[in-house]
C-alpha cells in the first residue's frame, strides 16, 4: 500500500455513519475518509461537500469501482449488507461490515466466500471486542481466577422510540428486532469473554415476529460447549439505555454495567471466595476510548500490514447461526 493511510468509502451514509464512523475515520492515525454513498446522489454530494470529500456515489457498485478507494465501511440497513459486501469484494475493496453481518447465516457464508474469492479482507463490526473492559473480563475468565464458569449474562435495553432508523421494526429490512440490533452485541461479547461457542439456543420473543414486523423484546438462553449456561435479555422497550455484563464462576464473579459504552469510565466489580464463607471484593475503574476509532484503526492496520482480520467473517457466521435460531424459538447450532 503506497499510502500510510487506508482510503475509505462509507456505504449507507446515514445518521450513524455521520455521527460515529466519519468522525472515527477522521480521528484514526492510519485511515482517511474519501467517499460516501447514499441512494440520492444529490444528498451524497451534499454530505461529501460538508466533509470536504471529493467523491460521492449513488450506489455501492459505483463506489466499489472507484480506484480512489481502498476499503469500505458498510453502515446501511441490514438487508443491504449481503449485496453490498459482494459488490465491494468484486470491486477489490476490503470490507468492514456493521453488525449484524447479514439477514441469515446463508447470506453470511456467501459474503465470506466472495471476499475470500477476491482476496480482500473482511471484518465484522463487533466493536465491543475493542473495549478494555470486555478484554479485561475475558482476561479474568481465561486466568481461571473465577474458577469454572457456570453462568454468564448480558443484557441490553433501550427505548427504540427515540431511534431515527425508520426500518428498525421491519422484518424485511432489519431481519430481527432487538435480537439483531443489540442482542448480537450481547451474544458476541459472551462468546468473546468466555472464549467458547454456543451449542444450543432457547428463546422467547414478544410480540412474536411476523413476516413484516420484528419482536420488540426477547430473552435468549444459551448453552456453551464448555458447559456454561448464559442468558441474554434485550429490548426496544427499556425506559432508558441499560446494559449489564456478568460472569459467575465456582470461585468468584465479575460484573459491569455500561459494558457497551465508549468514551467514558466504567467500573468493573470482582468478588472472590477466600474461604468457606469469606469473600473479598474489588472494583476497578476502566477508561473506555472511542471504540469506533479503535475498530477502524485496527482494520486499517491489518490491511497495511497484511495480517489476519481482527474480527473475521467466521465470527459473523457463527453469531448469525445463533441469531437465526433465536428468531425461531431455538435449537441446536450446526457446526461448520
Amino acid at each position: 500500500m503506497a499510502s500510510h493511510k487506508i482510503r475509505y468509502g462509507i456505504i449507507g451514509y446515514g445518521l450513524f455513519a455521520e455521527r460515529s464512523i466519519a468522525p472515527a475515520m477522521q480521528a484514526s492515525s492510519n485511515s482517511i475518509l474519501v467517499a460516501v454513498q447514499k441512494r440520492s446522489l444529490g444528498t451524497a454530494h451534499e454530505k461529501a461537500s460538508a466533509l470536504s470529500l471529493q467523491f460521492a456515489f449513488a450506489s455501492a457498485q459505483e463506489l466499489a469501482a472507484s480506484p480512489e478507494v481502498d476499503a469500505v465501511f458498510i453502515a446501511s440497513a441490514n438487508s443491504a449488507h449481503h449485496d453490498e459486501v459482494i459488490a465491494a469484494a468484486r470491486g477489490g475493496k476490503h470490507v468492514l461490515v456493521e453488525k449484524p453481518m447479514a439477514m441469515n447465516s446463508s447470506e453470511a457464508e456467501r459474503m465470506v466466500a466472495e471476499c475470500e474469492r477476491n482476496h480482500v479482507k473482511l471484518m465484522v463490526g463487533q466493536v465491543l471486542r475493542f473495549s478494555p473492559l470486555v478484554k479485561k473480563m475475558r482476561e479474568i475468565v481465561m486466568s481461571g481466577a473465577l474458577g469454572h464458569i457456570v453462568s454468564a449474562e448480558a443484557d441490553y435495553f433501550y427505548d427504540a422510540r427515540l431511534s431515527r432508523r425508520a426500518w428498525l421494526l421491519s422484518r424485511t429490512v432489519a431481519g430481527g428486532g432487538p435480537i439483531f440490533d443489540v442482542g448480537v452485541h450481547c451474544l458476541d461479547t459472551l462468546r468473546f469473554v468466555l472464549d467458547d461457542n454456543v451449542e444450543s439456543v432457547q428463546s422467547m420473543l414478544t410480540p412474536p415476529p411476523t413476516t413484516t414486523a420484528t419482536e420488540r423484546s426477547a430473552n435468549i438462553d444459551l448453552q456453551f460447549s464448555k458447559g456454561t449456561l448464559a442468558s441474554i435479555a434485550c429490548s426496544f422497550e427499556g425506559p432508558f439505555r441499560h446494559t449489564l455484563l456478568k460472569v459467575v464462576g465456582t470461585e468468584g464473579l465479575a460484573y459491569a454495567s455500561d459494558f457497551t459504552a465508549g468514551e467514558q469510565s466504567t467500573t468493573l466489580s470482582i468478588e472472590k471466595r477466600t474461604g468457606a464463607t469469606a469473600q473479598e471484593s474489588e472494583s476497578m475503574s476502566i477508561i473506555i476510548p472511542n471504540l469506533y476509532v479503535e475498530e477502524v484503526t485496527a482494520f486499517s492496520r491489518c490491511i497495511l500490514e497484511n495480517t489476519p482480520s481482527p474480527i473475521p467473517g467466521i465470527v459473523g457466521i457463527d453469531n448469525q447461526k445463533v441469531l437465526d435460531l433465536a428468531m425461531n424459538g431455538g435449537g441446536r447450532v450446526s457446526q461448520a
